[in-house]
């Protein structure tokens, strides 16, 4: 069984996308099957590309040739785009003769993928990892119901009326897919998960990170990832100095970048809370582990909104893998993932004062915390590993290349 996927970006850039490819890839290769990867022209945007390039064991082909469309013309860029990644799709098809192209979100690689896959004879999957539409809303690029955000939804379900199966990655993308007329023995749920041998509980605290951003003696919320709009730290900035009048002992510890990075900092520094937000920058990903060492409670305070809503991430999959606590707020993705009060905890999304209140509590009752840890990391190994996400494609690949087993 070969399998080409056809991905927008992959390691070595680190995003929750890249880590779950990377996770397929790896699992699909353990179960015997052959793989192969391409990249799309967005693929480190700006930068030329090799035509191949191996990254951490696996083998990427890349597209060298750059669409050459301003994104002043976002309908053309598009266009160009999809032309682009057919035409090195078409070359490497050709080449690897795959027996299923799979290709995952966002809607312009299951373009170029159904005009490749119909002109070789080769079926198609299309993976939804989340709307883009949606997401260009949250980063401000994009208004909801918008000339813009018509056409990309448009796109997409064109995409998946026209794909020979359909993945997706949790129940609320699976119940939108439903509502746009897809077809429910057409879908399969692919849910993420996490390597639960390569997440282990955290170990000790790790001694050089506490003494360089004064940690010592303190209780430490932090969130770890990257800075865009949605995630909501904005809020968990303006709850600071409601937590510190409570106890002075915390510390929030933000480590990574992005889209809201000056603001956080500006906000912490007006709210006069700058000694007690530790802000770090962006850390090299084999160093991130020692950061997680270091917290007490992590913090994934996501704002209510439908990407939020719809798309479940990995984060809290993998604070479950490592056994740490968190709080997160009760948007849809999250509520698909976590029980209150058993593997996690769970706050009212876009709530300061229950934010507040819920960190408050959980700070207050550590005798609770053992209870927690290990009914998050059985609920990990019993229900989330790659393993048990990538048996469900098996079905779809069968179906689709019988031939091929």
């Amino acid at each position: 069984m070969k399998v080409l996927h056809v991905l927008d970006h992959s390691i070595p850039l680190q995003s929750g996308y890249t880590f779950r490819s990377r996770a397929i890839i790896r699992q699909q290769r353990d179960f015997g099957w052959e793989t192969v990867q391409l990249t799309g022209p967005k693929h480190n945007q700006g930068r030329k590309q090799p035509a191949v390039e191996e990254v951490d064991g696996l083998q990427f082909y890349r597209c060298t040739e750059a669409p050459g469309v301003s994104d002043s013309f976002p309908v053309l860029g598009q266009l160009a785009v999809i032309n682009t990644l057919a035409r090195r799709l078409l070359e490497v098809a050709r080449v690897e003769k795959p027996d299923v192209i799979h290709a995952h979100s966002p809607a312009l690689n299951g373009v170029a993928a159904l005009r490749v896959g119909k002109s070789l004879g080769i079926p198609v999957v299309y993976e939804v990892r989340g709307f883009w539409e949606d997401a260009a809303v949250s980063h401000g690029t994009s208004s909801e119901g918008g000339l813009r955000y018509r056409l990309t939804r448009a796109m997409e379900t064109w995409v998946l009326k026209r794909a020979d199966a359909v993945t997706c990655i949790c129940e609320g993308i699976h119940t939108d897919l439903l509502k746009r007329g897809i077809a429910g023995a057409k879908i399969a749920i692919v849910p993420n998960a996490v390597d639960a041998s390569r997440f282990q509980p955290v170990g000790a605290r790790d001694r050089d990170i506490e003494n360089k951003y004064g940690l010592q003696g303190h209780k430490v919320l932090a969130f770890i990832g990257s800075f865009y709009a949605y995630e909501g730290l904005d809020l968990l900035v303006d709850a600071m100095p409601l937590l510190l009048a409570q106890r002075a002992d915390i510390k929030l510890l933000l480590v990574g970048g992005g889209q809201t990075e000056k603001a956080l900092r500006a906000r912490a520094e007006q709210l006069g809370v700058s000694d007690s937000v530790v802000m770090t920058g962006r850390v090299p990903h084999d160093q991130v582990e020692g950061y997680y060492s270091v917290t007490d409670i992590l913090v994934y305070p996501r704002k209510s909104m439908r990407l939020t809503d719809l798309v479940t991430p990995l984060k809290p999959l993998e604070a479950m893998a490592q056994k740490s606590m968190f709080v997160a707020s009760d948007v849809g993705g999250h509520r698909e993932l976590i029980r209150d009060g058993i593997t996690g905890t769970l706050f009212r999304a876009d709530d300061i004062d229950d934010l507040v209140r819920c960190l408050l509590e959980l700070l207050d009752s550590e005798e609770k915390w053992p209870a927690m840890r290990d009914a998050g990391r059985a609920f990990v190994e019993r229900e989330r590993t790659w393993n048990n996400s990538m048996t469900n494609l098996r079905p779809v690949y069968q179906r689709l290349a019988p031939g091929a087993w």
